[in-house]
């Protein structure tokens, strides 16, 4: 029986791992073992850091919304509880936003859910 090369075929899953580690400093963008390993570990990175972030904004917005609620004299838990109580259904991100982007009307809003 014939012996079968695969020298096509491994070359290119190599040239594949060596284009995604493009960018890399030193042998890890051009050895293919450090490629691999590099390769690997910034693929579990990536896929740990895109939840992680999920976690990270809702911590900044909320941090957010906490500083200008203390501004307008409440502070985030009786504000969260006074939009929920009037039906006011913003999420944290909007909030968020006015608090910094539109000072007056995240105040008005402050106001309103008080009164």
């Amino acid at each position: 029986m014939a012996r079968v090369k695969n020298s096509v075929a491994t070359r290119a899953r190599r040239r594949k791992v060596i284009k995604l580690a493009k960018g890399y400093f030193g042998r890890k963008s051009t050895v293919f073992k450090m490629a691999n390993q590099a390769v690997i570990r910034s693929a579990n990175y990536a896929f740990r850091d895109r939840r992680a972030k999920k976690r990270d904004f809702r911590k900044l917005w909320i941090t957010r919304i906490n500083a200008a609620a203390r501004i307008n004299g409440t502070s985030y838990s009786r504000l969260m509880n006074d939009l929920k109580k009037n039906g006011i259904a913003l999420d944290r991100k909007i909030l968020a936003d006015m608090a910094v982007n539109d000072s007056e009307g995240f105040a008005k809003l402050v106001e309103q859910v008080k009164a």
